[in-house]
């Protein structure tokens, strides 16, 4: 077992405190787990946790549901599946954009579409769960579009992808 862990690539503070943490124990003929102050025994100890189904009782409100991963990974995908395998039950909030509508597009079916002015102001005032800037327009999601959602008795749905 001691070679295959100094044989791992791991981190220089790791490894120097498994060493402390084996020349202790020639010295004191303790357990390494019961000296060493490591979240990482506690964890070895129980390291599975028991999952069950979310079952929402009726009173209680609709969640959302946030997928979050680096493009290309299928969090958009994930997104439109789950909504299009069940729409009575999960929707999309509508997001805000300062971008200029097309020509077939409606305001409030694709995006809501704001001025710059408008949309800065709703991030000053914490009306955004998140935004962020592509190609010199800003886009995002308001508490206002998900409340919608959530008010209409579905689960939201909304993916991220972290910067």
């Amino acid at each position: 077992v001691r070679s295959v862990l100094m044989s791992l690539p791991l981190p220089a503070g790791f490894r120097r405190s498994m060493r402390l943490c084996r020349r202790k124990s020639r010295i004191n003929q303790q357990s390494c787990y019961a000296r060493c102050p490591s979240s990482c025994y506690s964890t070895l100890a129980a390291p599975y946790e028991e999952v069950v189904r979310y079952q929402r009782h009726p009173t209680d409100r609709n969640r959302l549901i946030i997928l979050v991963g680096p493009a290309g990974v299928g969090v958009n995908e994930l997104r439109r599946r789950l909504i299009t395998s069940n729409p009575r039950e999960f929707q999309s909030a509508i997001p805000h954009t300062t971008r200029v509508q097309k020509s077939y597009e409606m305001n409030g079916r694709e995006y809501h579409y704001v001025s710059k002015e408008t949309f800065e102001n709703m991030v000053y005032s914490h009306r955004m769960l998140e935004y962020g800037e592509y190609k010199g327009y800003l886009y995002g999601t308001s508490t206002d579009a998900v409340r919608t959602v959530l008010d209409e008795g579905k689960i939201c749905v909304i993916d991220l992808e972290p910067q």
